[in-house]
């Protein structure tokens, strides 16, 4: 096996890491709730952002994968384990949905709307931080054969 990833696998600790990431920030944005719908609907949009970017732009040149590879790869040993991309990005684009609708929710003063769209994303990726469970990747290939693809 060799140490270079294919341009459609990435290191399976690099989404962790960014899974793990979101979760911090995904609590915070609940926390900050209890005390400023506008506020966290503030946070809760850098959050959808960061979804965006992934979906768009895959796990590799989102903010945390290109965090996890500037900071944290490098004191890592090389990946024993790879996980395909498309599951990733399309991971993060159900994120986005649900971050996008909870920055709606704080937004317009619905924050019971807010608060649960959030806590769908926040269990997500906290269930991808622990125990390497991506609940978008276990959707997608029904997705993928829909689309026909």
């Amino acid at each position: 096996m060799t140490s270079t990833l294919s341009a459609e696998q990435v290191d399976v600790r690099g989404p962790r890491f960014a899974a793990w990431t979101t979760t911090a920030v995904l609590v915070v944005v609940l926390i900050v709730a209890s005390l400023s719908t506008t506020a966290a609907a503030i946070l809760l949009a850098l959050q959808t952002v960061v979804f965006a970017i992934g979906a768009a732009l895959g796990p590799r040149r989102s903010p945390y994968g290109t965090l996890f590879a500037a900071v944290v790869a490098p004191r890592l040993g090389p990946p024993t384990e790879r996980e395909p991309v498309p599951p990733l990005k399309f991971a993060q684009f159900v994120g986005f949905v649900f971050a996008a609708v909870g920055t709606l929710g704080f937004a317009f003063g619905v924050g019971t709307l807010g608060a649960v769209a959030t806590a769908f994303a926040l269990f997500a990726a906290l269930l991808n931080a622990a125990f390497g469970i991506c609940l978008g990747c276990q959707i997608y290939p029904l997705v993928a054969r829909l689309r026909g693809a």
